[in-house]
C-alpha cells in the first residue's frame, strides 16, 4: 500500500487544487494528526501556510498606503486549506472541492504584508460529499479570523 503523504509544498498543492496565481492561497499544507486516514472523519485536522507578500495584486487597491489583506481572501485561503486536506486522501483523488457557505466568521485582526498566515481546519461533519469545518487563521499566535465554513467534494467534469 502506498504511503500517505503528510505534507505538501506549493507545487504538490497545485496537483490537488485547480487554483493558480493570483487565486492560489496556500504555500504549504500539513495533514494532522499522524494516524493513517483513509477518509474524512470528524476531528481530522489540516494546517496550511500562506506567506503574505506586498507583491499580492490586491494590495494595489486595498488600500493604497495601508495594505490590508481582504477578509474575503482570508476566508478563501481557509476554504482552500480545508478542501485540499480532504483532497489529499486517496478516496478523493481527482475530485473538485467547492466552497459552499459560511455559517459564522469573525475577523479579529488585520493581516498585512510580511505576515505568515497559519490556516487551521478541523472537520466537524462530512456526509455524502458535503463537509462542515471549523477554521482559524492566525499570525504569530494572534487570531485574525475564525468561523465555520462548508464545502462539497464533487466529481471533476474535466
Amino acid at each position: 500500500m502506498e504511503e500517505q503523504k503528510r505534507e505538501l509544498n506549493a507545487q504538490e498543492i497545485q496537483k490537488l487544487l485547480p487554483h493558480r496565481y493570483p487565486m492560489l492561497m496556500l504555500d504549504r499544507l500539513i495533514l494532522l494528526p499522524d494516524e493513517k486516514l483513509t477518509q474524512i472523519v470528524p476531528g481530522m485536522k489540516v494546517a496550511g501556510i500562506k506567506n503574505v507578500s506586498l507583491n499580492e495584486p490586491y494590495f494595489t487597491g486595498h488600500f493604497p498606503g495601508n495594505p490590508i489583506m481582504p477578509g474575503v481572501l482570508i476566508v478563501e485561503a481557509l476554504a482552500q486549506c480545508a478542501c485540499a486536506g480532504g483532497l489529499m486522501l486517496k478516496e478523493n483523488k481527482g475530485k473538485l472541492g467547492l466552497f459552499t457557505g459560511i455559517e459564522i466568521m469573525k475577523f479579529r485582526r488585520q493581516v498585512v504584508p510580511g505576515d505568515i498566515l497559519l490556516l487551521e481546519a478541523e472537520f466537524l461533519v462530512f456526509r455524502r460529499g458535503m463537509g462542515k469545518v471549523a477554521v482559524k487563521a492566525s499570525v504569530d499566535g494572534s487570531v485574525a479570523a475564525e468561523g465555520i465554513i462548508s464545502f462539497a467534494l464533487v466529481e471533476n467534469q474535466e
